[in-house]
């Protein structure tokens, strides 16, 4: 017996009652059919045009191309951060409107074994469900990369190292710091010393109100980092709480480590002096 997948009247069905594919695949699609026109301006991702080229795949059992239409779907749904749950809702209700449109074709046509549908079902299904996984690995790959890239951009930001001549740099530390950014600062510190060659580094901590011990103690280390690099280090504008938690902990920083009242201070003194 002829198999419905192999039945060219199949898709030429489909295609002949192209409208009432639409209007009944957003009837299923109730959270989605408003969205459409914002999906589409925000994205320029076309919603209907994409049904109906994600049915022509699954029909025709296009495996390379369906994995390659759901790799550019999932990459464009988490380049613009478009919610899930529509994608999700969207898939399964062209699953539902191809349904009933293979069941209104078999009603017509009534030629077809419950054998035939029985393979039609597992055909359909697997490849949509095949479209679904390809697009979410894809989704969350390409989202966790924009994410690692921010981050990166963030730590960078969050540790702004300024030359200010061929061997003096500044490093103004402003808001909290905690030891995931100590250890930012760290690394970054120690890479540009070596990159940039820095042999003076004023670091600027009138921005930072408080410090945990743990800080404190990890930029201490760091400090002695450079300073066996042959990187001398300054630090202006401890703040008194700072400086009370440090005295009451016994901390002290390296004899050779200079210290001034404020970031003008310093510069007179580097810069001028």
């Amino acid at each position: 017996m002829e198999s419905i997948l192999l039945d060219s009247k199949l898709k030429s069905f489909i295609q002949e009652n192209k409208q009432d594919f639409e209007n009944q695949l957003l009837q299923q699609a109730v959270g989605v059919k408003d969205k459409i026109n914002d999906i589409l301006r925000v994205g320029d991702i076309d919603l209907i045009n994409n049904a109906h080229q994600l049915v022509i795949y699954v029909l025709d059992g296009k495996d390379l191309e369906l994995q390659a239409f759901a790799k550019k779907e999932g990459i464009a749904w988490a380049t613009h951060s478009l919610t899930l749950s529509f994608k999700l809702e969207w898939i399964q209700a062209i699953r539902r409107t191809l349904w009933n449109f293979l069941q209104q074709y078999n009603k017509i046509s009534n030629k077809h074994s419950l054998e035939d549908f029985f393979t039609l079902e597992r055909h359909i299904n697997n490849h949509i469900d095949q479209f679904l996984n390809t697009f979410f690995i894809n989704y969350s790959t390409y989202k966790d990369s924009l994410l690692t890239a921010q981050r990166e951009l963030v730590e960078n930001l969050s540790v702004p190292i300024i030359p200010i001549t061929a061997n003096i740099c500044i490093l103004p530390l402003i808001g909290s710091v905690d030891s995931f950014r100590t250890s930012v600062l760290e690394e970054k510190v120690l890479t540009e010393i070596g990159r940039l060659h820095i042999q003076t580094l004023i670091m600027d901590l009138s921005g930072i109100a408080d410090m945990e011990i743990e800080v404190i103690d990890h930029l201490m280390k760091t400090i002695n980092g450079t300073s066996m690099m042959g990187c001398h280090t300054v630090i202006t504008g401890l703040r008194p709480d700072v400086v009370r938690k440090m005295i009451h902990l016994g901390l002290t920083f390296d004899k050779d480590t200079k210290k001034f009242g404020t970031l003008q201070q310093a510069l007179k003194q580097y810069l001028i002096g």
